[in-house]
């Protein structure tokens, strides 16, 4: 299954990512991007989206693991969900919001209709799409 994570750059850049090797993804508190994130399995392959100037989708993870509580309790009921993630590589271009919002086929696409939704699944389609507009120069 194919993700997209948001994160802003200055808490947690893919550049850190890449120097960390791995990461926890922590700190979701939106009831629906929890829904999402307790969704995440071992391999799903994961879109790393910058918010704050950048506004653009630079990088690919994979979850080395599935998502899992970090208190005691089920994943469920738990409200402290992580999945561990590894960078996969950076996108040889950064799609930015502006280019998916200017083509019709993300009309349907959680980030432009949720925009502050952090944790959202992504279609094969759009994930196809996104990786043909990140080899355009």
């Amino acid at each position: 299954m194919y993700w997209l994570f948001k994160e802003d750059p200055e808490s947690y850049s893919f550049a850190q990512l890449e120097k960390d090797r791995k990461t926890a993804w922590e700190g979701v508190h939106n009831n629906l991007a929890l829904k999402h994130l307790r969704q995440v399995k071992k391999g799903d392959t994961i879109f790393y989206y910058e918010t704050g100037d950048t506004k653009s989708v630079v990088g690919i993870m994979k979850a080395s693991d599935d998502a899992y509580s970090k208190e005691k309790g089920d994943l469920l009921s738990s409200k402290e969900i992580a999945v561990d993630v590894v960078p996969v590589k950076k996108l040889k271009n950064p799609v930015s919001l502006q280019e998916i919002k200017a083509n019709p086929k993300f009309k349907d696409f959680l980030l432009v209709r949720i925009s502050r939704l952090s944790v959202m699944p992504v279609t094969d389609d759009q994930w196809k799409e996104i990786l043909k507009l990140s080899e355009q120069t």
